[in-house]
């Protein structure tokens, strides 16, 4: 029975330019690009699909694919009859997916490059691709429409795409690594699966497929390891609360010990940054600027008193100047990090008790290192001396469950900021954030792709590193769920 035209009328007129152009890059296996090229209408596009044997006798499984593909999950329920899970498990079936790994990396990566490292690529291409560049449409799906033209991206073609992130943004690269080895798992599947037919019989598959499908069977050590995870269900989650101190003029003008503190220039871009992923994450954001210690205090207090009980949990994210286990306000005074955290103890906050009080610090733990000509450190005070071992000495979240502190550095080090593009710190968390949240990552697994991103990067021209360090008594998994 055909599927009423009606529907796909309904689904055509929903889809706006930007949306069809990822369903054509998508479709671009299976519909020439001369032809996709030519495509500014929806309806023609799924005319030119029924064409290439694509959508025949009302199957529309390629279209619901394209649909999941670009998160347009409305109409896939409304019009297809479908859903977000039965096509998870759809897709699952080996052979079922219609839209190439590889394609859907690309488009995985454009979704995620942002405007300023749109232009990145566009500079770096300027010589290959001297027509992108100079036309401000120009989106990054182009872009690669055009690398794959000029021969310099492919399947089997990688390399000048992994250096061009790896110059522009360190995480886009990590992404195209984890599919060269999703896709290196496949070919050893099936070379396993060559070496029984050729060497073993059914007893010897047997025996392979006890060997690596034993962790999920019933009564393995699996089972009783899989965690439990934290009630992350209420809207909005909790409170994000973010401490923001960039001019400290009057820890400078302090009597009668005034205090060398530079302003924190770029912190309003991890603000903006932080903003914008804890939102996403159904977060109500409560911004503070520019307090002194006092005033830290105060406002802590306020959110301790408040009532948590509908809230299943509590952010706190702190952008100052410190030192080993204390930040300062604007007035150059110090606080106990841990005076902050411990606000928040079930015992003096009791709505948020058994519930997980999340606290991301960014500012120095110790002396400042020499440093670049763009980079700052978040030290406050430069010091002549500087300590070279790391203690790891974090007495700063309360020895009572459910706290996660993740620090920007080791205690007795510094951490970087750039003026213009934030810290490296809270600039590669709110990625991970962003990327791993909603394919379900708990926060310490992103915790620990945060650590080897910073960790990679180094300050010239001497070379210096940072190493942040999360500190933790959840008794659960912590996962932030998009939807």
């Amino acid at each position: 029975m055909e599927f009423p035209r009606h529907r796909l009328l309904v689904v055509s007129e929903e889809l706006d330019e930007a949306e069809l152009a990822a369903l054509k890059f998508l479709s671009l296996e299976h519909v020439p690009m001369r032809k996709l090229e030519a495509i500014r209408k929806a309806q023609d596009f799924f005319d030119a699909l029924q064409e290439k044997g694509m959508m025949e006798a009302g199957n529309l499984s390629f279209l619901k694919e394209l649909l999941f593909r670009i998160s347009r999950m409305d109409l896939l329920a409304a019009q297809l009859d479908s859903s977000r899970e039965e096509m998870e498990r759809e897709l699952q079936i080996p052979g079922r997916a219609r839209v190439s790994a590889y394609r859907y990396l690309l488009f995985q990566l454009s979704e995620d490059i942002t405007e300023d490292e749109l232009k990145s690529f566009k500079f770096l291409l300027g010589k290959e691709l001297p027509k992108c560049r100079l036309n401000p449409k120009t989106t990054m799906l182009d872009i690669f429409i055009e690398m794959e033209k000029k021969g310099i991206l492919g399947e089997d073609n990688l390399s000048i795409l992994k250096s061009l992130c790896a110059e522009i943004n360190i995480s886009l690269l990590k992404r195209i690594e984890e599919y060269e080895l999703n896709l290196f798992g496949e070919e050893e599947m099936l070379i396993t699966e060559e070496q029984r037919r050729s060497t073993g019989g059914p007893e010897a598959h047997t025996k392979w497929l006890a060997s690596s499908v034993a962790p999920d069977s019933p009564g393995s050590w699996n089972e009783s390891s899989q965690l439990e995870a934290y009630k992350m269900t209420s809207r909005p989650r909790g409170v994000c609360l973010i401490l923001n101190n960039h001019n400290f003029a009057k820890a400078r003008e302090a009597v009668p010990e005034p205090k060398n503190m530079k302003d924190r220039n770029g912190t309003d871009v991890d603000a903006a940054a932080l903003r914008r992923v804890f939102s996403k994450l159904h977060f109500t954001i409560a911004e503070y600027r520019d307090l002194t210690a006092e005033e830290i205090r105060k406002t802590v207090n306020i959110y301790r008193c408040e009532d948590h009980k509908d809230k299943d949990c509590f952010v706190c994210c702190i952008l100052s100047h410190g030192k080993k286990g204390i930040i300062y306000g604007v007035d150059g005074q110090e606080i106990p990090i841990q005076e902050l955290t411990t606000s928040f103890t079930g015992q003096n906050c009791h709505s948020l008790a058994g519930k997980p009080k999340v606290f991301f610090v960014q500012a120095c733990q110790g002396d400042a290192c020499q440093k670049g000509v763009t980079i700052e450190t978040d030290c406050g005070e430069q010091d002549s001396s500087v300590e070279t071992d790391a203690r790891f000495q974090l007495d700063c979240i309360p020895s009572e469950a459910d706290f996660l502190l993740g620090m920007a550095t080791l205690q007795d080090y510094v951490s970087y900021r750039s003026p213009r593009q934030g810290t490296w710190y809270i600039q590669a968390l709110c990625q991970h954030l962003e990327y791993s949240c909603p394919r379900g990552e708990d926060i310490l697994t992103i915790l620990t792709a945060v650590n080897q991103e910073v960790s990679r990067k180094s300050c010239k021209p001497n070379a210096e590193k940072q190493m942040p360090q999360p500190s933790f008594t959840l008794r659960k998994k912590l996962i932030f769920p998009v939807n």
